[in-house]
């Protein structure tokens, strides 16, 4: 069926042929002298100047049909389906937007007694449902925000899942990578010991160093996963500083200088912090000591309303491709390395409620802070 705009169309588009042919046909007939044809082809152009003319009336005349009125319809479905509860808060009021926000607050649309975390633009956590929740709010106006509700505790499961994982994956790896060697040399040694092979003292020896390799790594492990809780006690920090520098010169004697700076005292797991910083000052003295200029590293530590501890080097620093992954457990490019120094440290930090961060500078810095 025709609607009247499409009815309307095809007659002026058909007024519009017939004037076209009406004129054609008059100018023939004109030219050869058809008269009566002519007569007849000008009745055609005026009967289709005026039904024209009154196609044009009637839609000059005609009201304007309203704008459709514009359907949220596609946009709402699909917000709809997002698992995260969204919500639109005004004022002191909050509606849910969604399926998930009608599920989480039980409510079909104004959501009555809302928590009042929910309508303070400062408060950026919630607790509701027995879970924790974060508000992500854009803020639309005075008193208009959009909020989504993000579940802190699936964050922290999905963390933990990932990381578990990928801890598996390291412990399957660096395992089979100790045993295979080991596997084989036993098997080296089996046979020559069946055939009175002298090497078999040489192999029992490699046999041990990879054995002894192993149960290195595996009580590396053991420290990492087994971190206990932190025993605090004020420490003066020149006196920190100064165990320290004469563990560095122990181990690393004339051949790499130590700058040291300590000022005031804090209160901190004086074993882990030593441990920490250790790990710290042992990776920047080996990577100063592969580097052209002179081997030198700078300890500086700093007390307060915050504990503050920063290590720099001298080496070529740190690729960018490895900069996410040096705090990986059990990364490591040193042979030989365990590659729990700089994860420890950071775990060490953390459990002060702290952190360990490398700098993005020119030379190879970490700072590890923890609150006083």
């Amino acid at each position: 069926m025709l609607t009247p705009e499409r009815r309307r169309t095809l007659t002026a588009f058909g007024s519009g042929v017939l004037l076209t042919a009406g004129g054609a046909a008059a100018l023939a007939a004109a030219q050869a002298g058809m008269w009566g044809t002519l007569l007849g082809a000008g009745g055609v152009v005026a009967w289709a100047l005026a039904l024209g003319c009154w196609v044009a009336a009637r839609r000059g005349g005609a009201p304007a049909p309203a704008p459709a009125a514009r359907s949220d319809g596609p946009i709402a479905a699909l917000l709809d389906q997002v698992p995260v509860p969204l919500l639109r808060i005004e004022g002191e009021g909050v509606r849910a937007i969604n399926r998930a926000a009608r599920a989480l607050f039980v409510a079909d649309d104004r959501i009555p007694a809302p928590p009042g975390a929910l309508t303070d633009p400062a408060q950026r956590h919630l607790r509701h449902a027995g879970r924790r929740w974060r508000i992500d709010a854009v803020t639309l106006g005075e008193a208009h925000r959009l909020a989504a509700l993000i579940d802190v505790d699936a964050e922290e499961h999905a963390a933990q899942e990932r990381a578990q994982d990928e801890m598996i994956d390291i412990l399957g790896h660096e395992l089979l990578n100790g045993l295979s060697p080991i596997v084989s040399l036993a098997d080296s040694a089996v046979t020559a010991a069946a055939q009175g092979d002298a090497m078999l003292g040489d192999i029992l020896a490699t046999l041990a160093r990879r054995a002894e390799g192993l149960e290195g790594f595996t009580r590396a492990y053991r420290a990492l996963a087994r971190l206990p809780d932190p025993v605090v006690a004020p420490v003066a920090l020149d006196e920190l500083a100064d165990d320290l520098a004469r563990l560095f010169r122990g181990r690393f004697g004339e051949t790499v200088t130590l700058t040291v700076r300590a000022d005031g005292t804090a209160t901190l797991d004086r074993g882990q912090v030593v441990q920490a910083v250790w790990a710290l000052l042992q990776n920047g003295a080996e990577a100063a000591l592969t580097a052209p200029a002179l081997p030198r590293v700078t300890l500086s530590i700093t007390g307060g309303a915050r504990l503050t501890i920063e290590v720099a080097d001298s080496g070529t620093g740190i690729a960018a491709a490895d900069r996410a992954r040096i705090f990986r457990p059990f990364h490591t490019d040193k042979a030989g390395g365990s590659g729990i120094g700089l994860t420890l440290a950071r775990r060490i930090a953390r459990a002060h409620g702290g952190e360990l961060v490398l700098l993005d500078t020119g030379e190879t810095r970490f700072r590890l802070t923890v609150p006083v």
